[in-house]
């Protein structure tokens, strides 16, 4: 009998954005920070509702910001975030995912989206000189945020069968593409395959024990699963004007999955 090799400790970051402390999405971040700490990582987490995370830009984020000067908030990002002078709660929280091997979001789809508390998280951290802009390395590579994975945690009202290619909302990973190419993989985080839980309505508790069996599959596979194979910017796909060179995606390929590479 093989004796099984032991992980590598890692870093993981747990952002979760629910309002209800027992709801089911608690239930997963509780899950998910056990079976990493079991497996032997460290893990923090980020509860944005317990930490009463403000998700609104304003001119509070930037203390050296005069109040009778126009908020210009990119350019305003750019200059407190190099120069170590942006708000408390957003260092600490850019401070987390510096530390990170692994960033985890686990949230509830409002809107075909992520919570509006969530969306402020990454307004408000993601910032120009910490995940993108001039500073740092270029966008959709192994970018300003690379050597990191990413993982969505997703919990569904509707049925799977509705986010299928045929599906009147369309594929999950269509739905997901603004956090999964747009927020990960533009910063250099490499993504896996968002795990979804669906029809969470009313979950029997055989399909959560279920669930959390899927899910603790995922989390052994945070650092070894093959990644959703998007294109990089620099790898000779794209032209000076970002747009995708002809003919080399797979015949009859279109929309979005033509930024995802031909695998064998």
């Amino acid at each position: 009998m093989t004796e099984a090799i032991p992980q590598q400790r890692k870093k993981v970051l747990v952002v979760s954005a629910h309002p209800e402390p027992r709801s089911l999405n608690a239930a997963l971040t509780a899950f998910a920070v056990e079976h990493l700490r079991a497996a032997g990582h460290e893990v923090r987490l980020s509860d944005l509702y317990a930490m009463k995370w403000k998700a609104a830009i304003d001119a509070d984020d930037f203390p050296d910001h005069g109040a009778d000067h126009r908020l210009d908030v990119l350019a305003a990002h750019e200059k407190a975030t190099l120069a170590g002078r942006l708000s408390p709660d957003i260092a600490a929280e850019q401070e987390k995912v510096r530390w990170s091997d692994a960033v985890i979001l686990q949230f509830p789809m409002w809107w075909f989206s992520v919570p509006a508390l969530l969306k402020g998280w990454i307004d408000r951290v993601f910032t120009n000189g910490f995940a993108h802009g001039p500073a740092v390395p270029p966008p959709y590579s192994e970018g300003a945020l690379g050597g990191r994975r990413a993982l969505v945690s997703v919990t569904i009202g509707a049925r799977e069968s509705a986010f299928s290619d045929r599906g009147i909302h369309g594929r999950l990973s269509d739905v997901l593409h603004p956090v999964q190419h747009g927020l990960f993989w533009f910063t250099g985080m490499t993504p896996l395959d968002p795990f979804a839980v669906y029809g969470t309505v009313d979950l029997p508790e055989e399909r959560f024990e279920a669930a959390k069996r899927e899910y603790g599959q995922r989390l052994d596979g945070l650092f070894t699963d093959d990644p959703v194979p998007f294109r990089s910017l620099v790898g000779g796909d794209y032209d000076h004007e970002m747009r995708l060179l002809p003919d080399v995606e797979t015949p009859g390929t279109s929309g979005l999955a033509l930024h995802i590479r031909p695998t064998a």
